[in-house]
């Protein structure tokens, strides 16, 4: 491949994902409904047409958005869990992880989850799918924890209310707070753990 297209196919790559990144944020301060596609180009120093050169519509934009972050957020969580052997360990280590792409970086999918209804019922179930994938890696910890007699149940809506507790996090949680991330991980941890 010549160098020219090359290097057009890696400015095309970064334009889409600051697209990707921009829509996220403004999806999650404004709402998917109030976001325009103006709203996003301008963000990103585009005109307001442009991002339909990367994507058919908005809610093609949202549901890229919601995929790339849910990927992003489970490579971390295995990059960071993958070889820790103690599944009380993991599970600590898996719920500082999840803090941290909820609140730290650029990974918002956990708010812009609850936009998924502005979309179609195949979009929903792809992004069901990245979803599963994600909890199948909470559930497997779970399961190993209760075998060994650290948590009552492993029960799915433990797993459910788990993410409930810790992505509510983002209505309350402040970086100039009294706690850290790493006091609440630790506190969400002992709240499960026997």
């Amino acid at each position: 491949m010549p160098a020219g297209r090359k290097r057009q196919g890696t400015l095309e790559a970064n334009r889409r994902e600051e697209l990707l990144q921009a829509a996220a944020r403004l999806f999650v301060e404004k709402g998917f409904d109030a976001t325009t596609t103006r709203d996003i180009a301008e963000a990103v120093g585009m005109r307001s047409g442009s991002p339909f050169y990367h994507f058919r519509s908005k809610q093609e934009l949202l549901k890229a958005a919601m995929i790339a972050g849910l990927e992003t957020g489970y490579r971390r969580l295995q990059a960071a869990s993958e070889d820790i052997v103690d599944p009380a360990q993991r599970l600590r280590v898996m719920i500082r992880v999840h803090l941290g792409n909820l609140l730290e970086g650029d990974c918002q999918v956990p708010m812009l989850l609850y936009e998924s209804r502005a979309l179609d019922a195949a979009a929903r179930a792809e992004i069901a799918t990245v979803t599963d994938r994600y909890q199948e890696t909470w559930q497997a910890t779970l399961d190993e924890l209760a075998a060994i007699g650290k948590l009552r149940s492993s029960a799915a809506p433990l797993r459910l209310l788990l993410f409930g507790m810790l992505n509510w996090s983002s209505q309350w949680y402040r970086a100039d707070g009294a706690l850290s991330l790493d006091q609440i991980a630790a506190a969400a941890a002992d709240l499960l753990l026997m």
